[in-house]
This record gives C-alpha cells, structure tokens and sequence, in this order.
C-alpha cells in the first residue's frame, strides 16, 4: 500500500472531535487498553470479547449522537449501563468487515444530513483503498478476509466507478443495483467538484479586466468594454434558446455546431455562478422599463473620484448581468434607428432638390412652350434665365428617362406638360421633349455626336402609346429611382453623383448584416454600376459589369426589378440600339432559362421595356423569339403573364407586316393559357395593341375578325361535339376587339374631318360604353383623347340618325357582312348548352352597348326580327318554328333586348318573351328556347319582376298550352328569387293554375311546388304547398292520373334530397311508400315500369339523406322491398341493385342496435381488449422465428 494511504481501522477520531473531547472519557478508559500516547497500530487484531476497549482506544471522544456522548454510547455490558456505538466506531467496524456500500450509504445519508464522518471521507476519497494487492485486500492483512479475493480496480483512475461487485456477490439481482448507486456517488462527487472549480473560474473572470482598463470603459461610455468568456456563453445559450423556442430549428443546429464547446442544454455549463437570466424576448420586452443601475457605495476619504477607485472595490451584483444585456440590446436598437433616421433625412433632402430642380425646369417650360409651339424650345443663356441659376450644377449632364415615358403628350397640350419631367440643358439653352421611339440628341462635354433610335413606321395615338408603356413598370419617383434613371455624361456630373450615392452606400456596408440591409445596399450600387458601365472604355469590363447587374440580387422582387428595369432604359437611352442589342440583350439571353422565376421575371420584363430602344430588326425576331419560347416552356404563371405584357409592347412597335400570323398564333396561345393570370393579361394588353396595329395594316376586318368567324365555324361543325373553352377563347378576343373595331369606324367616317375640338363639347355619359378591362381597350384612350370622342360621338349619333351609311365602308361591312354571319353562327348552336348561350349574350351585350342605341335600334334588331318573324299567322310555318326553337331567341332575348333598361325596352323585352311562350305552346314546339332565355335573365334578379309579368301573362291566357308553359317555366325563375316575390306573386298564380279544369294544367305546376318546397324557409308558405301535393296524392279524382304520380315521383326525387328534413320525414318518405305499394297492384305493365323506374331513382337520391331508424323501419326499407318485387318481373337488372342497397340499410339498422347496446358493456369490451392482448403475448411467445426475424416483423413496410 502506498505511504500515503489512510488506515480504515485506525480508530483515532477527527480533528473536529478532538476539539469535543471530554475529560470523562479519558477518566473511563482503562490503562491496560493501551499505553499513554500509544494508539492501536493499523494492523491490529479486532478484540471482538473486549468491544468496549476496541472501540474506545483513542485518546478523544467520537462525535455525540443526538445530544449524547460517544462514551455513553457503549453497548450492553459494561458496567450494567445500556449506552449507545458511536457512528465514528460503526463507521469503523464497517470498514473493518468489508461492508463497503453499507459504509457508503451511510457516508451519503450524512452528507446529506450535514454531519459528514471524517473517517467515510478520508477512506472514499482515497483511491488507494480500492487497488488491487498481491496478497490479502488493502486495510485487511490479519483480519481473516475470506476466500471471496480483494476488490479488483479496473482501468480508471476514480474511485469506485470500477469495481466489479458481481465476482464477490450471490445475489445476481443486486449486482447492477449496487453498482449504480456507487456510480451515482461518483458522479454526485463529479458534480461537486466541477460547480467548486467552475466558482474559481468564475471569480477569475470577474477580475481578469485590470482596472485601469476599467477606468477608461467608465470615463469614455463610447468605447464598448469587450465580451468576456462567461458573458458570450451566456449569449449564446440564451440565442440558442430563443432559436428553438421560436421553430429556428436548422439555425439552432448551426449555432450548436459553430459553438461545439458549450453544452446548450445545462446552463450550469456556462460557468457562471447565478440565477439562469429571463428569456431573450422577456429581456426586450423590459428594456426600456429597466431601472437605472445603482452605483455601489464604498467608505471613501473626501475628495476621491469614484471612478479612480480599484476595479475590485465594486463588485457587481449578479443581477446586473442581466441589465448589462439590456443595455446592449437597447444600443443595437438605437443604432438601427439611428440608421433608419439617417436613410429618410438624406431621401428627404434629395427629394427637396429635386422639387426645386422641377419646379424651376416647370417654369421654364411653360414660359418657352407658351412663346414656341413646337416641341423644341430654345431658352435664354442662364446668366440671363434666373430659374436657371437654381438649377442644380449637374442638371444639364444627365439623361433623364422620367421625362421620356411622360412627354409624349407634351405634343398636345401644355397642361400635361406641367406635370412632366423632361430636362432642361441650361448651358445649350434647349430642351427637346421627344416620344421614345424619336431620335435623341444630347451634347455633353465627354459625348460627342448624337445617339439616334429607329422610329417605328407606325401611327399609335399618344395617349394609346403612353397607356401602353405604362404596363413597363419602372421606378423614377424615390431619390433611388432618380439617381438611377440619370446617367452622368462628364467628369464633374460623376463626382456629383458619388457625392449623392456613397453616403447613402457607407452605412449600409458598415451594417451589412441582415439581408434587408444587403439587398438594400445592393439598390444602392446600381447607379454606380450603370454609370461605370456606360462610361468605361473597355467592352470586356462593360459585360462584366452588366453580369454583375443583372446578378446582382439572388432573387428580385417587384421594387428591386424596377429599379433594375429603370436602370436598363437608362443605359438604354444614353448609349444607343447598337450597343444595347451587343451589351444588354445577351445578358437578357443568359437568364432566360434561371432557375429562380424572379430572374425569369426580370428577363420578361425588361424585353417590354427595352423595346423602344432596340433595332427594328431585333425587335420583330430576336426579342420576339425570345418571349415567344419563355411563353411556351416556362411553367411560372408570373413569367408568363410578364411575358404577354412584353408582347403587347412589342406589338406597339412592330412594323414589319409579315409577322402578323405569327403575333395571332400568339394571341391564340395566350388566351389559351391555363393561368387566368395570363388570359387576363393578354386581354388588358396584348389584344388591344395587336389589334391597334392591325387597324394600322388595314386588316382587322379583312383578316383579324374574320379569322376569329372562321375558327368558331369550323368548331360548330365539329364531328365530336363542340368544344366549349375553344368557343369561349375565340368570343372573348372578339370582345377584346371590339373597342379597336369601333374606334377605327369613328377614325374612317365621313364626318371625321370635320371633327374639331371647338365650343362645348357634350360630356359622354359614365354608362354609354361597357367598364373596359383596362385603359387599352378605353374607346377614347384609342382615339387619342375623351375631348375628341364626345365630338366623334356626337357626330356619329347624327349620322346614324339623319345620314345614314352610304360612302362608309366601314360601317357597311359591319352591318352587311359581320352582323348577318355572327347571327347565323348563332343559330346553329346547341340552345341547351347554357355556356354557349352565356357567351353569345355578353358577346352582343358589349357590342350593342358599344356600337350605341341607335345602332343598334336601326341595325342589330331589324336583322333579328327579320330572322325571327314573330307573328302568329305563321305559327305553322315550318321555318318559323324551327327558327323560334334555336338559340337565336335567348340571345336575341338577353344579349340585345337587356342593352338598355329604359321603360320602352322593358316593354319590347317583355312583348317579345310573350310572344314566343305564346308561339311555342301553341304550336307544340319544345320549349329549350324560351327556357334557355328565362335561365339566363333570371340569374340577374333587376329581371325577376319583368319575368313575372310575363308568366302572369300566361297564367291569365285563354289557351290551356300556353298555362302549362307558365307552370313550367315558374320552377326556372323560383331560384334566387325573394321569398318576399315567391309569396306575393309566384304562389297565388300556382295556385290560380291549380284552380283550373284542365289536369295538364294542374300537373305542370307540381315542379314549381317542388322548387318552392327546396329553396323556401317559410313556415307557412311551405305548409300550403303541402297541403296542395296532399290534395294531388289523397284526392279520389287523381287515384288514376299516371302522370301525376310519375311528376310527384319525379319531383320527390329531384327536392327530397335539399328540402327541410320534416318535409321529407313526414311526407316524402311515407307517399313513396303508399306509391309503391300501389305500384304493385297495378295491372297495366307499361305503367308499372314508368312508376318503378321514377321510383328506383327517388330512392337512390334519398337513400343519400340521413333517415331516421324508425322511418328506415317503417317506410323507407318496406318500400324498397315493394319496388324490389316490382323490378324481379320487369327490370331484373334494376333488381341486383335494389338487394344491395336493402342489405346496406338492414346493415345500417343492425349497426345502429349495437352501437347503442355498446355503452352499457364498456367494462366487458375493456375485459376483451385484455383477454385480447394476453392472447397476442402468448401467441408472440410462441414463435420460434430469431431475433432478426422477429424484428422485422414490426417493421414499416416501404
């Protein structure tokens, strides 16, 4: 054993007893025990027949026990006197006998309660004892240690952590648990030891600062004391726990990795000594409610200056940790105010500059433009000009494109020309306000020449050509927009702009660390870019440096991709088309497949505005192949509606003739696009642009509408029936032309010469043309302007109405070629297919409304009554009633005589729908028309009274044919309709029918009591439509009216389904039954069939609805069984389906029985889930399958 070991058997006490020791004792020991000064030797033999002279063989006193000495404590035998072992001399005959885990226990319960034995504390702190000796166990030699062995030490340099208790033990199941609790204590002392070091540590850390460094973070507050160690672990587990309380789970996990030396879940790993602080949240939440830290007081002479005292005499309060993070949190904050702060004085002072720069450039303008007309104006010198001498230094060597976009109306008036930006060079004394498609001309001090655009062989009104930029968004109206939408042309014009630029660049470079800011400061070097760009000599460098634009941001949103698009024009205008399609487009080519839909974006955008800036050739090839592949592949709908915007601009700029086929290929693949998104798009832009160019070609008549007639004739024809959604793409491009079509008459009359804007002109009224989808297909926006329409239109009026056509070309082929083949198309549609007649409605709606009323009074309608030729005379006329049956009377009814709600058209409305109800019932034609036209007015509930007044007209007619039509056609109108209308007006003219002699009559209202019944929630209104159906199913009189019963049937199964559940419970159902059970006894086989077949499908639709178990019992199955005996002799197919659907209810019976008995035996069933899982373990135990095999049996299956 090593020297330094501490003997177990020394039975010498501590030496905090020796401080307890009692003279008593010494008094009590006898002096044959042990000579004076003489204490047993380590080795010596146990007096196990003297205990009392082992035990107490020291010199002191153990420790008392519960107030009583050690000596007193003796056992039983000395001197006759009961006195009690002293814990110091159990301890002792513990570790004598080898009962180390007794002695362990007993150690731990003493630490615990706070009496800690130094013998148990020496002896287990001491890995000596536990060393493995040659010969007998250690502190064990002659103490007769039996044939068990020492203790074995494995491979550890701990104490216990290693013994192996089971070599030494019977009982196997004590084992594990002897050996955890050592390791608990092992790892108990761990603890201890590692929260002692980690309080030095922390106290080193307090004053590992010298003080004087401390001195000067408290005389200068600006300098930040730097982090230490304890404060950036606790940082950080407090980040890492607002991380992952807030979902941040991926970033917690990088946060962990990049801190690998703490651990995030124990925050005693943080080394610091106190209280765990708030979360980071409840932290700012109090920071600005935080008291003002407390500065310690100390005992200090008079005249010392607190902040020379040493570092150590204040000693913080742990709590000031927390306000120390505080405090931080509240200067990031201020710092990012004040940043924000800095950011909207500098925009509000750019923003003043430029106002003054407008302001004076406004002045200017009107007082030239009131002298000079054209749009060239010649000013003074500026020594001369004092609005000139406002005018910022660099305003004459820039390019603005903001004046570009809004000077095109500076051609007409001069009020718009007060509201644009157009620049003015003070020192040539010109300012040219030109369209974008114009050349442009600029002198600058490094520029020499003039940068000259292709100007397009068209004639686009202004006003079409400024709505139609429009759609190119760009940004010109922040400081941003207007420093990038100018271009510095001289050396002095770039200084000034670095001068703007770089104080707005430097604070974000500085506080570049979140993405707002990034992207922030990527807007802000996109001026320096586009000046680098145009001003740098070298081509290389100047596609890098448009890489590095176009590149710039990962993914662009809207107000990024304008100030890139605003950039680009800029580029645009200063350098030319050559230089443009060799610089900018290939850079266009190269995002044109990116994977981010942003950049595909950009692409599809700038490819709209650039286009006035390119080569005529490229326009009408390149850049058009290009949108027209993005339009093809690309999946994005935001792209491609992009796209079909580019598209529309181009089409304004186009001039080459032969790629007319190939822009109505694409109209065509935009409106068949699935994305409403795109169809939409191409209706507000592509459409109206195409066909402003096609009035431009001369074609629009003679090959755009006709195309459109041409396709939709070829679809009538179609062998596998008519394709509705093609129907419906050609009619909505018919739509979108009609605007173009009727601008280019107002453009083409004979009167449009004399159309001067002079004297007061009428204003047009807000409800004369249909709401157009977009400023494009605005009549006056194509015409040029809303002045010049009001005169174009009175003109119009006045020629229709006094004139006439003749020597108007135009006019004439709509009148005499369009309107006759749109008609006849419409009579050759199916009148059943309510899409169709929709689309034919809106599609002469709209052009009615635009084409005006006395259009259309004096040439749409005669077309249409001449066709329809309603007269009674002719109502056995073949040709009359076929032409009365086709769809030519619902559109003709809702497409021109809905135009206009004026007291004489409701009046022709209603004449006309009279008329035809009269026309088809009499003369036995079916009824589709007149259905179709009541279906789609009385979707608008402005027509519900209209439609009642005719069906009243019905109700009241002589002839019984032409009231069965008004039965009928009550139950088309009843939904939508007010309950309020149903009551007044709908109900006493069913009833009135009723009330007739004639059963057909009676019959046909039954619907409408039906529809009533489903769609109305009054209570008394819906009693008398049952006691009327009672009437039919209880009266003697209609016992043998077989198509009664057949509409009663039919309507059950038709409103059943939807009508209020009573109404079916106690009606519906319980007739059903009677009907069947009638049905059984019926004779005549022809009329068996009908009632089983309308029966069979009465009960499939209510066999949906929930019935109740009684009504199931009572009604519902024997019913089905009734019907199922009528369907084994006549329908035997009908029959299979009928066993089903009874088994399915008998099912639902039985099931509805159990689960109801299954709440009183609750108890039972959890008995069965039991016996259940005990079977399951036995049969598991069964198994002879392997480990392997067993585990996989539990496996998911992939």
């Amino acid at each position: 054993m090593a020297a330094g070991n501490v003997n177990p058997f020394n039975v010498s006490d501590s030496e905090e007893e020796a401080e307890q020791r009692q003279d008593g004792v010494n008094a009590e020991r006898s002096p044959s025990d042990e000579a004076p000064g003489h204490s047993l030797g380590p080795f010596s033999p146990p007096a196990y027949s003297e205990p009392v002279a082992a035990l107490l063989s020291s010199n002191r006193t153990s420790p008392s026990v519960d107030g009583i000495p050690a000596s007193a404590a003796a056992v039983a035998g000395i001197g006759g006197a009961e006195t009690r072992v002293s814990l110091d001399a159990i301890a002792a005959q513990l570790l004598r006998d080898q009962y180390i885990l007794t002695a362990l226990e007993l150690h731990t319960e003493l630490l615990e309660a706070g009496r800690e034995l130094p013998r148990l504390r020496d002896y287990f702190s001491n890995p000596g004892n536990f060393e493995r000796q040659s010969g007998t166990p250690p502190a064990c030699k002659d103490q007769g240690v039996g044939p068990g062995g020492p203790l074995n030490r494995a491979g550890s340099i701990s104490t216990l952590d290693s013994l192996d208790f089971a070599r030494y033990s019977d009982d196997g199941n004590r084992e594990s648990d002897e050996r955890v609790a050592v390791l608990e204590f092992e790892l108990r002392k761990a603890k201890e030891t590692i929260q002692a070091l980690r309080a030095n540590l922390t106290q080193a850390a307090e004053c590992e600062i010298p003080s004087q460094e401390r001195k000067n973070y408290k005389s200068s507050p600006e300098i930040q004391e730097p982090i230490r160690s304890l404060e950036k672990r606790a940082l950080n587990f407090l980040v890492n726990e607002y991380l992952l309380k807030n979902e941040y789970k991926l970033t917690s996990i990088t946060f962990s990795d990049e801190n690998d030396d703490q651990d995030f879940e124990l925050w005693d790993d943080v080394g610091l000594n106190i209280p765990k602080p708030p979360d980071l949240l409840q932290l700012y939440r109090n920071s600005g409610n935080s008291l003002p830290l407390h500065r310690e007081t100390v005992d200090v002479a008079v005249g010392v200056d607190p902040r020379d005292l040493p570092g150590d005499c204040c000693i913080q309060e742990p709590a000031q940790q927390t306000d120390i993070i505080q405090r931080q949190q509240q200067q990031e904050v201020v710092q990012e105010l004040e940043y924000q702060i800095s950011l909207l004085n500098s925009e509000k002072q750019s923003l003043a500059e430029q106002i003054k720069k407008l302001q004076s450039d406004i002045q200017a303008l009107q007082r030239n433009v009131s002298s000079d007309p054209t749009a060239t104006v010649k000013s003074a010198p500026c020594k001369e000009d004092p609005q000139c001498d406002k005018t910022p230094l660099d305003n004459g060597q820039y390019l603005d494109i903001r004046g570009v976009t809004e000077a095109d109306d500076t051609l007409n008036t001069t009020k718009t020309l007060t509201s644009t930006t157009t620049t003015t060079d003070c020192t040539d004394g010109t300012t040219t306000a030109t369209p974008p498609h114009n050349k442009l001309k600029f002198n600058s001090p490094q520029v020499k020449g003039s940068v000259q655009f292709d100007q397009p062989n068209r004639k686009l009104p202004p006003a079409f050509h400024q709505a139609l930029l429009s759609f190119c968004r760009m940004s010109a109206d922040s400081r941003l927009g207007s420093e990038v939408s100018r271009i510095a042309d001289g050396e002095q014009s770039v200084l000034l702009m670095l001068g703007r630029c770089l104080p707005h660049i430097v604070p974000n470079v500085l506080l570049a660390k979140r993405e707002r800011m990034i992207a922030h400061l990527c807007q802000e070097l996109i001026p320096l870019i586009l000046c680098t760009a145009c001003l740098h000599p070298e081509p290389k460098e100047r596609d890098q440096l448009l890489h590095i634009l176009f590149n710039l941001i990962k993914r662009p949103d809207d107000e990024q991709r304008q100030m890139i698009l605003t950039g680009c024009v800029a580029f645009a205008r200063h350098v030319g088309p050559t230089r443009v399609e060799a610089e900018l487009l290939p850079q266009c080519w190269e995002q044109i497949n990116h994977k981010y839909p942003e950049r595909r974006l950009l692409v599809a955008e700038a490819c709209g505005a650039l286009a006035p800036y390119l080569p005529k050739e490229i326009r009408s090839s390149l850049v058009l192949s290009m949108l027209q592949q993005m339009l093809t592949e690309d999946k994005a709908d935001m792209v491609r509606e992009a796209v079909v915007k580019s598209l529309g601009v181009i089409m304004g700029y186009i001039d080459d003739p032969d790629k007319y086929s190939q822009g109505f290929e694409l109209m065509l693949l935009s409106l068949g696009d699935p994305s409403e998104r795109v169809v939409s798009a191409t209706h507000q832009v592509f459409i109206p642009a195409f066909s402003a160019w096609c009035t431009e070609l001369g074609n629009l008549q003679s090959e755009l509408i006709p195309s459109l007639l041409t396709r939709i004739e070829k679809l009538l024809k179609g062998e596998y029936g008519l394709d509705e959604h093609k129907l419906h793409i050609y009619l909505s491009a018919l739509q979108s032309i009609i605007p173009s079509l009727f601008a280019m008459l107002l453009q083409n009359a004979p009167f449009t010469s004399r159309a001067k804007l002079q004297g007061d002109v009428p204003p047009i009224e807000v409800t004369r043309f249909p709401r157009p989808a977009s400023p494009l297909q605005d009549v006056a926006t194509i015409v040029g302007s809303r002045e010049q329409l009001a005169v174009l239109l009175q003109l119009y009026d006045h020629q229709l109405q006094h004139e006439g056509t003749t020597g108007w070309d135009s006019l004439l082929w709509v009148v005499n070629q369009f309107l006759p083949q749109i008609i006849e198309i419409v009579g050759r549609i199916n009148v059943t297919s309510s899409t169709c007649v929709h689309e034919f409605s809106r599609f002469f709606w709209r052009f009615c409304r635009s084409f005006g009323k006395i259009f259309t009074n004096t040439k749409v309608k005669p077309q249409f009554q001449e066709i329809l030729r309603l007269s009674e005379e002719n109502v056995d006329a073949t040709a009359g009633n076929g032409i009365l049956t086709k769809a030519t009377v619902p559109i003709y009814a809702t497409g021109v005589l809905t135009c206009y709600n004026q007291e004489e058209d409701r009046k022709l409305l209603v004449g006309f729908l009279e008329d035809v109800m009269t026309t088809l019932s009499l003369s036995h034609a079916p009824l589709d028309s007149l259905k179709a036209s009541f279906v789609e007015l009385g979707a608008n509930p402005a027509y519900h009274e209209l439609l009642l007044t005719v069906l009243w007209y019905g109700v009241v007619h002589t002839s019984a044919l032409v009231r069965c039509t008004a039965a009928r056609m009550f139950e088309l109108v009843l939904r939508g309709m007010s309950e309020a209308l149903i009551d007044k007006r709908v109900a006493p003219a069913l009833i009135t029918l009723c009330s007739g002699p004639e059963f057909s009559v009676r019959i046909s209202t039954i619907p409408a009591f039906g529809t009533i019944m489903e769609t109305v929630t009054q209570k008394e209104l819906l009693e008398r439509v049952k006691m009327q159906l009672a009437s039919f199913l209880e009266d003697p009189q209609y016992q043998d009216q077989h198509s009664l019963h057949m509409e009663i049937i039919k309507t059950f199964g038709r409103v059943g389904p939807n009508a209020e559940p009573r109404f079916r419970d106690e009606f519906v159902l319980p007739h059903l039954h009677k009907l069947a059970l009638c049905n059984n006894q019926q004779t005549v086989e022809s009329k068996r069939i009908d009632i089983a077949t309308q029966l069979f499908e009465a009960y499939s639709a209510l066999s949906c609805c929930f019935i109740s178990e009684e009504l199931m019992v009572n009604h519902f199955l024997p019913g089905l069984r009734c019907l199922r005996a009528d369907m084994e002799q006549l329908s035997p197919e009908h029959e299979v389906i009928l066993s089903s659907m009874i088994k399915e209810c008998e099912i639902k019976v039985e099931n509805k029985g159990i689960g109801e008995a299954q709440g009183s035996i609750s108890i039972a069933a959890s008995l069965v889930g039991e016996d259940a899982k005990t079977k399951f373990l036995s049969k598991m135990g069964q198994l002879t399958t392997s480990g392997a095999m067993l585990a996989n049996v539990f496996q998911r299956k992939k």
